[in-house]
């Protein structure tokens, strides 16, 4: 034989034998990994006392990390804790009605001392939940191993290569925990049930401790609702915030009516601002719809969209409640909001409408630049189109649009927050127009009573039509004392006049 022959022949038996190693590796390493999902899903569940409340705890496979609340019948809350593919998953178990009396009537445990109480025993149930889970994960991969591959060696391969998981698993969750998070829970479940179980914002972003020692009460209240599931817990409403609802782009939508009038109620509102679109042609007939604005009992906000015409902006001033801002200004609930109708009409086809992004832009700085000059400055703006909105840029800390039926949020250059709301009527009949339902959206902003800057959000979306389903998602204003900077613009001012309204 050839050496080269030789040669040849060697490095393809070398690379069959490399080839069949990582071929058995890799079987090796997945039966392991099943087998310890498959023990860690049998047998790492644990239930711990947590005060009076029995809670179930397990880990479960997930692509992006979280930590589900489920606190059935109530919904369930979804919080952004981690990145590892690993969830906890909480859910509530029972309720110990003699036990949750204990601790209430125990002088021992006051306010102060049950929430570090309650706090400390959840831990102790997670580090029993992380020491089970590894056991029962290490477990089942050696058995899993040693029944697939009847020898030692493999099994004992497969259970290192489990171990190696675990420890990297927890090490991605220590490295990207994120205890913040807590302030900002996505809830799915009953619209009623919603502020009991968000929470009030002015108690968790500015009164932390405040929001600890509210446990306590959560304790006593979830009892009560277990004795009695009809008997919806209190909301403990913190009087000092100013609640505002955004809604947009309701299209003629009657299914926005009774979202609004839930909304209102459930989270105690003080306001509606509604960014335009009210209608979809801007006609005579049409105006009938407006007239629910009278029924909601709080000032209704109104700018006009691109479907609105003067006739319709002209009907909702008429409803009880509504204010109606076209280039002017008015206190509302405590904020000065300063409201542009849009310019367009685009209905009417007789007419020409100029879209061109430009001149929007220069629209909303020409403005912002005239609004500047005023005595007192505004805390709010809203206009229908973000493109207005941005030119608005400087003018405000917190600016309010739509048009675009989808909700988005930006935090421009000069420190002003642009909030984009999505369709509060799922965009009406336009919602046939798609393969896919639009939306159901609107928004609950809570401003500090004092600072008049945004402290926090919640984005509430319903599924659109043919869907039933409900999210809130928590938003926290990481810096809601921020600077403003006004930015400069250079744009032609426009006709006409800012009409600056009294306080009411």
């Amino acid at each position: 034989m050839k050496f080269a022959d030789w040669t040849q022949r060697t490095r393809r038996l070398a690379t069959g034998r490399a080839g069949r190693r990582i071929a058995r590796g890799t079987a090796v390493t997945a039966v392991a990994l099943a087998g310890a999902w498959l023990g860690i899903m049998l047998g790492g569940a644990v239930r711990s006392n947590v005060g009076p409340v029995e809670l179930g705890m397990s880990a479960e496979p997930s692509w992006t990390g979280e930590t589900v609340l489920d606190a059935h019948p109530f919904g369930t809350l979804l919080f952004d804790t981690h990145n590892a593919p690993v969830g906890l998953r909480v859910t509530l178990e029972n309720i110990n009605p003699d036990r949750a009396r204990g601790f209430l009537d125990d002088p021992r445990f006051s306010a102060d001392r049950l929430p570090a109480l309650l706090e400390e025993e959840l831990g102790n149930g997670v580090r029993t939940l992380i020491m089970r889970a590894a056991f029962c994960g290490l477990a089942g991969a050696l058995v899993t191993s040693l029944i697939v591959f009847r020898r030692p060696g493999p099994a004992l391969a497969g259970t290192l290569a489990v171990a190696v998981a675990i420890a990297g698993t927890g090490a991605a969750v220590a490295l990207t925990f994120r205890p913040d998070s807590v302030v900002e829970p996505k809830y799915t479940g009953l619209l009623a049930n919603a502020p009991t179980l968000v929470g009030d914002a002015e108690s968790i972003v500015t009164r932390f401790e405040s929001y600890r020692v509210q446990l306590a009460k959560l304790v006593n209240n979830v009892s009560q609702l277990y004795d009695v599931v009809s008997a919806l817990p209190v909301y403990d409403a913190d009087p000092t915030s100013i609640r505002i609802l955004h809604v947009s782009d309701i299209h003629l939508s009657p299914i926005a009516w009774n979202l609004i009038r839930s909304i209102t109620t459930q989270f105690k509102i003080d306001a509606i601002i509604d960014t335009g679109d009210l209608t979809d042609h801007g006609t005579g007939p049409e105006d009938k719809f407006v007239e629910e604005i009278g029924t909601f009992g709080v000032p209704y906000v109104f700018v006009r969209g691109n479907h609105d015409s003067m006739t319709t902006q002209r009907a909702v001033r008429r409803q009880k409640g509504a204010v109606v801002l076209d280039d002017s200004a008015k206190t509302v609930a405590g904020l000065r909001i300063y409201g542009l109708g849009d310019p367009r009409f685009t209905p009417d086809k007789s007419v020409s409408v100029d879209s061109n992004l430009e001149s929007l832009d220069a629209l909303g700085r020409s403005h912002a630049a005239r609004l500047a000059r005023l005595p007192k400055q505004v805390d709010l703006i809203a206009v229908h189109d973000p493109t207005i909105a941005k030119g608005f840029s400087g003018a405000a800390p917190m600016i309010l649009t739509g048009h675009s039926h989808e909700r988005s949020t930006e935090l421009l250059p000069s420190g002003s927050r642009l909030l984009v709301q999505g369709s509060t009527g799922g965009a009406g009949l336009r919602a046939l127009e798609h393969d896919e339902p639009t939306p159901v959206a609107a928004s609950v902003l809570y401003f500090d009573a004092d600072t008049h800057r945004l402290r926090a959000w919640d984005d509430i979306t319903l599924g659109g039509l043919g869907e039933q389903s409900v999210q809130i998602q928590r938003h926290v204003e990481t810096e809601p004392g921020r600077t403003i900077s006004p930015v400069p613009t250079i744009a032609p001012s426009p006709t006409g006049s800012i009409t600056v309204t009294p306080t009411p």
